[in-house]
């Protein structure tokens, strides 16, 4: 990229530790769903490709910065999650990106703010953040476990009388 081309997306700040890793990047999406049925949260993007730029000031550290496209700090969340697995018949197999993103949106549910869907074209960037985590809630050592299928039951066995007279 040269220093006149112009950046496209916007720049979304990042912790250096999670900079320069290969974890998921998990964008949720809150308030966009309207409607009786809706999930608190929607993943609008999982990915471990990410596009990083480097800023750095005279005598200050370098700050880091992802470029996403379209993200808004009044409806988005970002997270990074490492690589989870789920144990199938005694192996462990990698979870794709949308089972760990709809993981970590079934987890985080609970912490989404109800706000109307909408926002004055005015209204500037909210101090409160779209997901507030519970004071007991460490992202570093959260269990989530995945949604239970319902079992299939066997139809009930129906008891068949057998006359004499039928033989």
């Amino acid at each position: 990229m040269s220093i006149f081309e112009k950046r496209r997306g916007t720049l979304v700040p990042v912790h250096p530790d999670n900079a320069n890793t290969r974890d998921w990047l998990v964008l949720l999406e809150a308030a966009t769903i309207v409607g009786q049925q809706r999930d608190k949260l929607r993943v609008a993007l999982t990915t471990q490709d990410r596009k990083l730029v480097k800023k750095r000031r005279l005598f200050r550290k370098p700050e880091h910065f992802l470029v996403i496209d379209g993200y808004d700090p009044r409806i988005h969340a970002l997270y990074f999650c490492p690589q989870l697995y789920k144990n199938e018949n005694g192996s462990l197999v990698p979870l794709s990106g949308p089972e760990i993103g709809d993981l970590m949106a079934q987890a985080l549910e609970g912490g989404a703010i109800e706000k109307p869907p909408w926002y004055e074209p005015r209204d500037s960037v909210p101090k409160d953040l779209v997901i507030k985590a519970a004071p007991n809630m460490e992202l570093d050592s959260l269990v989530v476990d995945a949604p239970s299928a319902k079992p299939n039951k066997p139809a009930p066995l129906r008891a068949v009388k057998i006359d004499d007279k039928d033989k």
